[in-house]
C-alpha cells in the first residue's frame, strides 16, 4: 500500500470519525426514546404483519398508522397512567413514614416485626427505615418520568413517530443494517433474527407474567380491605422476577398482618386469591410463553432490570433485559460459528 493511499485512508475515517460523533451528539439526546420504539416494535410487529392484511390493497402506511395507535392506547398510556399512580403513593409512603402520623403501612410493617419477635425474641428487623428507603428510591427514579412534562412528552411524541416509521420501513432499515455489517449476511440476519425471539420471550414470557400477578395482587389486596395496594402490586410485580420468591413477598405478610389483626375470613380469602389467581398465572401462562423463545435466567432478568433503571431510567425496566439478551445472543454467536471455526 503507497504512502498515498494511506494518506487517503487517514483522512477519509478521520472526516467519518468527527462527522459520525457529530451525529452521535445531536442523536443522543434521542437514543431513549429510539430505544423504546426499537423495543415496542419488536414486540408488537407480529401485530402489524395482521393489520396489514386488513388495509385496502394491503397499505403499509396506514397500517403503520393503525398499529401505532393502538400501541399508544394499549400499552403507552396504561404504563404512563400506572407509573403516575405508583409514583403518587410512593410518594406518599415517604412522606408519612418520615412523620409520626399513625398510618397504615406503619401498623402494617410494625406487625410483621412483631411476627418475627414471636420466633425470635429481640429480633430487630427496623423494616419501617427501610421502607421508607425503598420509597424514597422508587420516587427518585420513577419520578424522572414526570421531572419534566415537556421534555417527557416530546420524548414520548418522539418514540410513537420512530414506531411508525420502524413499522412501515423497519424490513428496509434491517436489510440495509445488514448490507453495511462487516460480518457475513447469514451471521447478521441469525443476530437480528435471535435477537427478536429473545426480546420477545423476556417481554411476554417475564415480565408480561410479573406485570399481570402485580396487577392480580394489587386487584387482591384492594378487596381485601388494604391502602396503598397499587404500591404493593409494584413490589409483588418485581417479587415475581426473583427466583424462588414471587409474590409471596407480599402475599405473606399480608394475609400474617390480616391474621394478627383478627381479620381471618380476609387472610383466608387472600390467601386463596394469591395460591389461585396468582400463583396459577405464574405455573401455567408463564411456562407456556417461556416455550415460545429463548429462555433466560430469572436473577439475570431481575438484575438487568434493576441495574437498567439505574443506568438508563425508568426506560431501562425495558432496555435492561433487552441489552442482556443481545449480549447473550452474540455470545450464542460466538460459541456456535466462531469459536469452532477459530478451533478448527
Amino acid at each position: 500500500m503507497n504512502s498515498n493511499r494511506i494518506v487517503e485512508y487517514v483522512f477519509f475515517f478521520g472526516v467519518m470519525g468527527v462527522v459520525g460523533y457529530l451525529v452521535w451528539q445531536m442523536f443522543s439526546p434521542f437514543i431513549s426514546a429510539l430505544a423504546l420504539a426499537a423495543v415496542i416494535v419488536t414486540i408488537c410487529y407480529p401485530m402489524y404483519e395482521r393489520v396489514v392484511r386488513y388495509m385496502p390493497r394491503n397499505n403499509t402506511t396506514l397500517a403503520a398508522l393503525v398499529t401505532t395507535l393502538l400501541v399508544l392506547v394499549i400499552v403507552i398510556l396504561p404504563v404512563l397512567l400506572l407509573s403516575s399512580l405508583i409514583l403518587r403513593e410512593a410518594v406518599a409512603i415517604y412522606q408519612l413514614l418520615g412523620s409520626s402520623e399513625d398510618f397504615s403501612v406503619v401498623q402494617y410493617v410494625e406487625a410483621i416485626e412483631a411476627a418475627g419477635r414471636q420466633y425470635v425474641p429481640g429480633l430487630e428487623l427496623n423494616l419501617t427505615e427501610y421502607l421508607r428507603q425503598g420509597a424514597q428510591w422508587l420516587a427518585s427514579h420513577l419520578g424522572a418520568i414526570f421531572a419534566g412534562t415537556a421534555s417527557t412528552i416530546f420524548l414520548f411524541f418522539i418514540a410513537i413517530i420512530a414506531s411508525f416509521y420502524f413499522f412501515r420501513d423497519g424490513k428496509i432499515f434491517t436489510k440495509r443494517l445488514v448490507q453495511i455489517s462487516p460480518l457475513p449476511d447469514s451471521q447478521d440476519e441469525l443476530i437480528l433474527r435471535r435477537l427478536s425471539v429473545a426480546v420477545r420471550s423476556v417481554a411476554t414470557g417475564t415480565i408480561l407474567v410479573a406485570l399481570i400477578q402485580g396487577t392480580l395482587t394489587a386487584l387482591g389486596l384492594t378487596l381485601f380491605g388494604f391502602e396503598r395496594a397499587i404500591l404493593l402490586g409494584a413490589i409483588a410485580a418485581f417479587g415475581a422476577l426473583i427466583p424462588s420468591v414471587g409474590t409471596s413477598i407480599v402475599f405473606i405478610p399480608s394475609v400474617l398482618y390480616l391474621l394478627f389483626t383478627g381479620s381471618y375470613i380476609e387472610a383466608i380469602g387472600l390467601a386463596v386469591w394469591g395460591t389461585l389467581a396468582v400463583g396459577l398465572i405464574d405455573n401455567l401462562l408463564g411456562p407456556y410463553l417461556m416455550s415460545r423463545g429463548n429462555v433466560i435466567h430469572p436473577f439475570l432478568i431481575l438484575l438487568s432490570v434493576l441495574g437498567g433503571v439505574i443506568f438508563f431510567g425508568p426506560i431501562g425496566f425495558v432496555v435492561g433485559p433487552v441489552l442482556v439478551s443481545f449480549f447473550i445472543v452474540l455470545l450464542e454467536l460466538y460459541n456456535q460459528h466462531i469459536a469452532k471455526n477459530v478451533s478448527s
